[in-house]
């Protein structure tokens, strides 16, 4: 873009300020911010106990079966079998002891020692055989096409949107943790941060009907662009003229009222980030580690922004293991489990470990059989939660069988989940504060499932 050093334009003005205007689009869950006081002294304390949630999405579709391997000689019999050459033999793996095995041994993938050690120390727990489910189904009402079963079942958008979504509308834009969020919100004493809060980008998860995503970097909060030197501060007070100007027209009075808060909040942020003192916890400088590395810091600034709820999103991809799976996957699982331990460790630091669960999803497990060197779209998978308030050290939900054509198997070993995606995030909700009587609403299809809750949650 070029300019004289004295004339600026409407549109030159408005284009240096729409990088921070994304960043901030999570503030229209507030049409009044624009008449709060925002300072970055400290707020008042929630009257409610401080929770977050964190979400740790595995995009691709974790191969779970190879992370949590029976090791009974008849159960890591059969897994060899079915696995062929992606198998991990029973002397490579970490041995686990958990409380209640179903009759069973079971091992962790050699690249996560991190993750056995909180397992064995109680604070990890596994949900087995997870996934998207209409309701219960058989095998053979599967192959019969006489029960409900998910849309478009093994397509990574489409799965992912289920997970995210819990909706009986298959096209909502909304995600279940923000219509929690939707419910919840009050506790957070009006704090202008969004209780919903992304580290990797748009996600449809954090999406209420009433709160909207507020988008972070790695780095924290994004800044405006365009606006350093003398050219740029006559720009940027161009802008802010331009912002406080009265508009007939709806879209600019929104532009206008969402940049300002954006601008305000940006403010906020940084300056609670930059007087906080630096958290002791080393985490690895991979991406996953940078963004949980800014989640605890924000977890960190609980007090100062005056909050009680919140509900944080990181990803982590390249689980898409269709080739070189062995060499990937051990990679993927050890950038996890180092930069899980670390956001543990850091929760401790902060004094909030029963305080903050994290849960990990993936869009669905992988194939039991190799296609060759890897695995292709499954369906059930093994997830994680992880916190001082998991009753951990133990497994929840029904083991499949991993038998290749067993009647847990629809092919190739795409295993039907035995625990629905709606049970994991109904127990998940239950502990952050939503009431038993909310459950319904916010899962459509529970009650087509025995249990509302897994039992994982203190």
């Amino acid at each position: 873009m070029t300019m004289s050093a004295t004339t600026f334009t409407r549109r030159d003005a408005l284009l240096g300020g729409s990088r921070l205007l994304a960043a901030g689009a999570g503030l229209s869950m507030f049409r009044d911010l624009h008449a709060m006081q925002l300072s970055s002294t400290a707020a008042a304390s929630p009257a409610a106990p401080y929770k977050a949630l964190v979400c740790v999405y595995l995009s691709g579709g974790n191969d779970s079966f190879n992370l949590l391997v029976p090791t009974s000689a008849a159960d890591h019999g059969a897994y060899m079998a079915s696995r062929g050459n992606l198998g991990i033999t029973a002397d490579q793996l970490l041995p686990i002891n958990p409380i209640n095995p179903q009759g069973r041994a079971f091992g962790l993938h050699p690249s996560v020692p991190e993750l056995r050690d909180m397992f064995e120390a109680g604070s990890l727990a596994f949900v087995v055989n997870a996934g998207t489910l209409m309701a219960p189904i058989s095998k053979a009402a599967y192959r019969a096409n006489s029960a409900a079963k998910p849309a478009q079942l093994f397509s990574h958008s489409d799965q992912t949107q289920q997970w995210e979504s819990q909706s009986a509308a298959a096209d909502t834009p909304h995600g279940w943790a923000g219509r929690a969020s939707d419910l919840l919100v009050s506790l957070n004493n009006g704090s202008p941060l969004s209780p919903a809060i992304s580290l990797a980008g748009s996600t449809r998860l954090l999406r209420g009907q009433t709160v909207a995503p507020y988008a972070l970097g790695t780095g924290g909060s994004v800044q405006l662009s365009g606006f350093s030197g003398t050219r740029g501060q006559r720009r940027l007070a161009t802008f802010q003229q331009l912002l406080q100007k009265r508009n007939v027209h709806m879209m600019e009075t929104e532009f206008a009222d969402l940049q300002a808060q954006a601008m305000e909040l940006d403010t906020l942020i940084r300056g609670a980030l930059g007087t906080a003192p630096p958290l002791q916890t080393a985490f690895p400088t991979t991406s996953i580690g940078r963004q949980l590395k800014m989640v605890a810091q924000m977890i960190g600034l609980r007090d100062t922004l005056g909050v009680a709820r919140q509900v944080f999103y990181v990803r982590l991809g390249g689980f898409d293991t269709h080739a070189d799976q062995l060499a990937f996957h051990a990679q993927l699982l050890s950038q996890l489990a180092i930069a899980l331990k670390a956001f543990a460790d850091a929760m401790a630091e902060l004094g909030t470990s029963s305080a903050v669960t994290t849960f990990t999803a993936s869009e669905f497990g992988r194939t039991l059989s190799s296609n060759g060197s890897g695995s292709d779209h499954g369906w059930g998978g093994n997830q994680m939660v992880i916190g001082g308030a998991v009753r951990g050290r133990d497994l929840y939900g029904t083991w499949p069988s991993l038998i290749l054509d067993s009647d847990d198997d629809v092919g190739r070993g795409r295993l039907i989940p035995t625990t629905a995606v709606e049970q994991v995030c109904a127990t998940l909700a239950s502990w952050f504060g939503v009431n038993p009587s909310d459950l319904p609403t916010l899962f459509p299809r529970l009650s087509e499932f025995a249990s509302s809750d897994l039992g994982f949650m203190s």
